[in-house]
């Protein structure tokens, strides 16, 4: 059998739901068979009764060694698997036993297929773009995030809305009172931003998108800036509640008025592998329904 073009493979899986536990041990028995090392977090680890032959790693050691992370479950896993590996530059390739699976589009049917062709060299990789997120608060260490759907502004534990102020590269664009703000990547246009309103944008755009939550005032749309722009979204002083960022939905920091939550374009972009054929719209019909009959 001839080397594979992924050596050292990881695995990263759902903590929490048991149907992977087959496609798990089918997946390293095939790693295993093509003479790849493999690597287990602990999400991973803990649906198995022995190592199976693979190695129980930390996720930062295995950004520093794998060639190739493989995620198993749905799309919340993968963000999470994403934030972790973009910085060792690893690229992913997502297993869906999730629901919509945006960014996991591998079914588990045609796994034993599509991974013999990927470990061939047989595949497409795709590039896209993070939020590099930051929290400036009062008298408080700034907080970094990076976000790779969106990063959403809004009230905490209260039906309220939330005035806030926008600037762009430092410009004034608005001033509005909304239950939120969603800022999204291409790649997060079909999560909340879209649920929101927003537009979907492709993938390879060098763009991000900022889409009001039930603004006030009907003219307050959802606006694509170029992916270059810095955003500025500052909670206004009159606010009597405080507000929330929340990135990714996974991770959350508070703000109070007067604080600010700044975001920009990472530049690290995360590496994506998809099985030959990938094709976004495709995944767009399927996955929103388009086409089908009323």
């Amino acid at each position: 059998m001839a080397e594979p073009h992924f050596q050292t493979v990881g695995i990263i899986t759902k903590r929490s739901d048991e149907r992977l536990v087959h496609i798990l041990k089918s997946l390293i028995a095939q790693l295993l068979d093509h003479g790849c090392s493999v690597l287990l977090d602990d999400s991973a680890r803990q649906w198995l009764e022995s190592d199976h032959g693979c190695e129980a790693v930390t996720l930062d050691e295995m950004g520093e060694r794998a060639d190739l992370a493989v995620v198993i479950g749905g799309d919340g896993t993968f963000l999470s698997a994403g934030r972790a590996m973009v910085d060792y530059k690893v690229p992913l390739l997502g297993i869906n036993i999730g629901r919509l699976g945006f960014l996991v589009d591998v079914s588990p049917h045609e796994l034993h297929t599509r991974l013999d062709e990927i470990l061939a060299g047989e595949y497409v990789e795709d590039h896209r773009s993070l939020l590099a997120t930051r929290v400036v608060t009062n008298g408080a260490d700034p907080v970094e995030r990076p976000a790779l759907n969106d990063v959403v502004l809004h009230i905490r534990d209260v039906v309220r809305m939330i005035e806030f102020e926008t600037r762009i590269d430092g410009r004034h664009v608005n001033t509005q009172r909304a239950d939120g703000i969603v800022v999204a990547t291409p790649t997060g246009s079909t999560a909340y931003a879209l649920s929101g309103g927003g537009p979907i944008l492709a993938p390879s755009l060098d763009a991000f998108v900022l889409v009001p939550i039930c603004p006030h005032g009907l003219s307050n749309r959802p606006l694509v800036v170029h992916g270059d722009s810095e955003v500025e979204i500052r909670v206004c002083e009159e606010n009597r509640a405080n507000a929330q960022a929340a990135f990714d939905g996974q991770d959350s920091t508070t703000l109070g008025p007067g604080d600010s939550l700044i975001v920009r374009r990472r530049h690290t972009p995360l590496r994506l592998i998809h099985p030959v054929g990938y094709d976004y719209l495709q995944i767009l019909r399927a996955k929103l329904g388009w086409g089908e009959q009323p």
